[in-house]
């Protein structure tokens, strides 16, 4: 039997408080402050943004589409490990490049979304990749589309009730940064 992956517990700057707990378990109507990442993944040919739908069957936030990959480093991994981990495990992606933090010091919390509320101290990532067909796997993504940044704006205003409460939350901050703010105009 697999033991259980654990997410590391954090004070309100980021830093782990030496606990950690089971990922599931953990997840309720009173979350702990845990780390976590978000990564948005863009294709090297033409900058389109990997956006995933999250499987029907997920504990958390079931069927919302969100940005490429987002998860929890475990227990010393770091986080460009966790992300590159994650990517191969959710979309099946092996190729990332360029891993760049730009937004060190995000920080969640969502009302609650089927009676659990994530809280997380969950930097935000780019990265580059020149692989172009997703392997999805059926237990995390449902589906995906690679989208230009002016398209995944509009879903996000168009549509905001079929997407991720960080995805729209972290949004309203990286369209005025790098590489977004470039890719919003083109």
């Amino acid at each position: 039997m697999t033991p259980p992956e654990l997410i590391v517990f954090v004070d309100e700057n980021g830093r782990p408080t030496g606990e950690t707990g089971p990922k599931l378990e953990s997840h309720t109507g009173s979350t702990r402050l845990h780390l976590a990442f978000s990564c948005y993944i863009l294709r090297k040919r033409d900058n389109k943004l990997l956006v995933t739908q999250r499987a029907l069957s997920k504990k958390v936030w079931p069927g919302v589409w969100t940005n490429s990959v987002c998860g929890h480093p475990m227990p010393n991994e770091p986080v460009q490990d966790a992300i590159r981990r994650r990517a191969l495990q959710e979309t099946g992606l092996e190729k990332l490049q360029e891993i760049t933090c730009v937004l060190p010091k995000y920080r969640y919390q969502t009302p609650p979304f089927n009676g659990i509320i994530e809280n997380e101290f969950c930097p935000v990532f780019t990265a580059v990749t020149s692989e172009y067909q997703p392997r999805l796997n059926p237990e995390e993504v449902e589906d995906y589309k690679w989208l230009s940044l002016p398209e995944y704006a509009r879903l996000l205003t168009e549509q905001p009730d079929t997407m991720s409460y960080w995805a729209k939350d972290q949004f309203e901050q990286l369209k005025t940064l790098e590489p977004f703010a470039s890719l919003l105009v083109q």
